[in-house]
């Protein structure tokens, strides 16, 4: 029974991650021949109040990298453009679809579309390298730095059996140079399961970073590795947390800022770094909850030049109160920190409200 409890906890951790801390509910179910299909999103507004800088973005979400050390506060600011609509089908074979998407970048853009069929997907959705196991819900759309993988969708031909999950995917890369270029996808693999009263996800990432300029060229092999846990305390308090080691993949590495690798001379050095997160969640009852969430990368110093970044962190706390089933409100606090290679640092803090209305 618990074993049971704790994965629908990982589902609805998930669902929460993904939806925007609200439970998603399908009012729009109907049958087409032998398709059976539902269509689901939510309608959201967000506001946010820098108090030293203004880090908004087009959802009112904020990026440690941002900060310029301005200390000009007072930014207000409101959207909602993070509302988004999705259709999900299934037909009598098994055959499975799912297209998504959302306003977030200001315009719409295609979240997921793909299919699937006896385990193998083929589109664009969630990385393989990528876990909402360890995750703790926030308002800000963007979440906390160092999170577990990629954390973003990408096109991928994907194969899962049982708790393990292999991929194909369009590689994520940041070479330091003009003449940068993929020459080989990335390549992943993924378990996730849960026993007793633990959930766990660990993953593997590994592709090339390459450059030629026509007169020079070289190329590094980069790689990640990922762990993430969730933990259930009690039916009132859970923990959860994440840990991320990369080398030549700092995409991967979510929200560090920094590149995959950086052409020395003529030859190709990767950058390495590493992040964590770690949070709660506190069940007050009546539909209502407090979320303490906290996450942090530092990247290896040897690559960096000295208006690089090097280390970032940020911390949520977080109040949501579902008043009925399908709203979601909540207010939030957010402190955000960036930190130079060369040793100078700023922050920025920052208040959010969201409303959530799914369908």
């Amino acid at each position: 029974m618990q074993s049971n409890k704790l994965r629908m906890a990982i589902r609805a951790t998930a669902t929460v991650a993904v939806l925007g801390m609200a439970s998603q509910a399908h009012a729009f179910d109907f049958k087409a021949g032998d398709v059976d299909a539902s269509v689901y999103g939510y309608a959201r507004l967000s506001m946010s109040y820098d108090i030293d800088e203004n880090l908004a973005n087009n959802v009112q979400s904020a990026n440690p990298n941002g900060i310029t050390g301005s200390d000009i506060g007072g930014h207000f600011g409101a959207s909602a453009a993070q509302s988004r609509i999705g259709v999900k089908a299934t037909n009598a074979n098994g055959v499975k679809f799912n297209i998504e998407g959302d306003f977030a970048p200001g315009n719409f853009r295609l979240r997921h579309g793909y299919g699937s069929y006896k385990g193998v997907l083929a589109g664009q959705t969630w990385s393989n390298y990528n876990s909402f196991v360890g995750s703790t819900p926030t308002l800000d759309f963007n979440g906390v730095v160092g999170n577990a993988g990629y954390q973003a969708r990408t096109a991928q031909l994907r194969y899962t059996t049982g708790a393990m999950s292999f991929s194909v995917e369009d590689p994520q890369s940041s070479v330091n140079s003009p003449a940068a270029l993929d020459s080989t996808p990335a390549f992943t693999a993924r378990f996730e399961n849960s026993s007793g009263g633990m959930g766990f996800s660990a993953g593997a990432v590994v592709k090339q970073n390459s450059y030629d300029d026509g007169t020079n060229d070289d190329s590094t092999l980069g790689f990640g590795v990922f762990g993430a846990a969730s933990f259930a305390i009690s039916d009132m308090f859970s923990i959860r947390g994440a840990l991320n080691y990369v080398d030549g993949a700092t995409n991967y590495l979510y929200l560090s800022g920094g590149s995959d690798a950086v052409v020395q001379g003529t030859s190709l050095e990767n950058n390495s770094g590493m992040g964590g997160t770690l949070g709660t969640s506190i069940k007050l009852g009546g539909g209502s909850s407090i979320n303490v969430a906290y996450g942090m990368t530092t990247l290896d110093d040897e690559n960096l030049a000295a208006s690089d970044t090097e280390a970032n962190q940020n911390l949520f706390v977080n109040y949501m109160w579902t008043p009925v089933q399908n709203v979601m409100m909540g207010v939030e606090y957010g402190y955000f920190e960036n930190e130079k290679q060369s040793g100078a640092s700023e922050d920025a803090s920052r208040v959010m409200f969201a409303a959530q209305y799914n369908f």
